[in-house]
């Protein structure tokens, strides 16, 4: 029975955890889930998780949410050996460190910035630009200090899935991020060195692009 994901189109944590299927081959199927419809506000969608936010993956009965935790267990569970999710603790604990960085500040960030105001509907201030910056900088930082190919190491791992999603909101409002060359030279580096998954997300910055470009109408959403 192939693994079922529950995802809106363009969201950028539904985006990491199909990018982790796809890379290490696992049969899923994709169940779509109309958030301007408000699908994932029912009591149905509840009981897959009670958060009622997307993504969410069932596994043979299995329901599991919160995307960071979905890309560990389809790691540990169909390639436990596969260097996407390392198993040396060191490694490991650099991936998991990038993921809880890119949840707790970089995509938090980011997303309060990009996409907040299009689909909340709060104005986008300067405040919101600082703190997308900081967080980009420190972003930087690590990278610039790791020297790595990758963002937590020469391996591709699970972390670059999740940051780039986060990153490619920046791409769909048109935000240039020269300013921070390694971050740069990582995500282009990621677009060029793995077409195969940059394939899965583009598609959903574009729509988020359009939604920059158009907002919607959130009084009748």
């Amino acid at each position: 029975m192939p693994v079922k994901l529950y995802s809106v189109s363009d969201s950028p944590p539904s985006m990491a955890v199909k990018m982790t299927l796809v890379a290490l081959n696992v049969p899923h199927e994709v169940i779509n889930i109309d958030f301007m419809k408000g699908e994932h506000r029912t009591d149905e969608y509840a009981q897959k998780n009670p958060q009622k936010e997307v993504p969410v993956l069932e596994d043979d009965g299995f329901f599991l949410s919160e995307s960071v935790a979905m890309m560990q267990y389809i790691c540990d569970k169909y390639a436990p050996d596969n260097q996407l999710y390392p198993k040396d603790p060191q490694k490991r604990a650099l991936v998991n460190h990038r993921l809880v960085f890119n949840i707790s500040t970089l995509y938090k960030f980011l997303i309060e910035y990009t996409f907040g105001p299009v689909f909340v509907g709060y104005p986008r201030t300067e405040e919101h630009k600082k703190k997308a910056e900081n967080a980009l900088s420190v972003f930087e930082t690590y990278q610039k200090r790791l020297g790595t190919k990758y963002a937590a190491g020469d391996n591709l791992t699970i972390a670059d899935l999740s940051l780039v999603t986060g990153i490619f909101c920046l791409e769909a409002i048109d935000f240039d991020i020269s300013a921070y060359p390694t971050v740069a030279s990582w995500y282009n580096n990621f677009k060029k060195e793995q077409p195969d998954l940059w394939a899965i997300s583009k598609p959903a910055m574009d729509e988020l692009h359009h939604f920059y470009l158009n907002p919607p109408n959130l009084s009748a959403a």
